[in-house]
């Protein structure tokens, strides 16, 4: 998952925002520390949004320079997407799984799942997980 950000330098500073998350401004010096802080700054923000269950915005945004964002926080966009309306305890249920196992994966602080689990989502989902190294 990646989303876009832009890169304006302003006098010495070079300042990155994101038009799919507008909450998000950073700066740096020089270009490469400006994407270095982009990154953090929407990594942080993202993880914030999903631990307070924020809605958060897809990527739309196609100019300007794309930033990756961390599996950890990738997968647990992805989670909430999958799961739609669903609750999380009826997820639970379906995996076999506690309410707070399964809300554990869903937050990125504290989600850690193995292959295993990994696999019984996607199975759940008619998916088929895609591991890439």
């Amino acid at each position: 998952m990646t989303y876009n950000c832009t890169i304006e330098q302003e006098g010495d500073m070079f300042i990155a925002q994101f038009p799919d998350m507008p909450n998000i401004q950073t700066f740096g010096n020089t270009h490469e520390e400006a994407l270095t802080m982009a990154q953090e700054a929407l990594e942080s923000c993202l993880e914030s949004d999903i631990t307070r269950g924020l809605s958060i915005p897809q990527p739309a945004y196609k100019k300007g320079y794309p930033v990756p964002v961390a599996n950890h926080i990738a997968l647990s966009l992805r989670l909430r997407e999958l799961r739609g309306e669903q609750s999380q305890t009826d997820i639970a249920r379906k995996l076999g799984i506690s309410y707070q196992a399964y809300q554990r994966l869903e937050n990125p602080r504290k989600a850690n799942p193995t292959i295993k689990t990994l696999e019984r989502i996607a199975r759940m989902y008619g998916r088929e997980l895609n591991i890439s190294i």
